[in-house]
């Protein structure tokens, strides 16, 4: 089992970035694939990146190719999602979450990411 916080959101203008952080704990940490997920008001929540245990593997939704990038540190147990080029449809709840056997059993509590305009 895993423990997942999310921190990293805030306010950002349109064309900013920020860097959201997921800390696991636990000693299993890399065993894990890992993946970043978001939820606007009133929709549906979203994958936004993904990443297998050991970083090798990445994909990403096409509305963040070329703008987010996802990454991990097994030695740190965190993973990250560098977004730039932020947009206001950007704007919702970044949830990240780990997978065993391609099933994402463990969640975070969300941070809150607000592009303005």
């Amino acid at each position: 089992q895993v423990q997942l916080v999310e921190s990293g959101g805030g306010l950002v203008q349109a064309g900013g970035s920020l860097r959201l952080s997921c800390a696991a704990s636990g000693r299993t940490f890399s065993r894990y694939a890992m993946g970043w997920f978001r939820q606007a008001p009133g929709k549906e929540r979203e994958s936004v990146a993904r990443i297998s245990w050991n970083g090798g593997s990445t994909n990403y939704a096409d509305s963040v190719k070329g703008r987010f990038t996802i990454s991990r540190d097994n030695a740190k147990n965190t993973v990250y999602l560098q977004m730039s080029s932020l947009k206001p449809e950007d704007t919702a709840v970044y949830y990240c979450a780990a997978a065993e056997s391609g099933t994402y059993f463990y969640w975070g509590q969300g941070t809150q990411v607000t592009v303005s305009s």
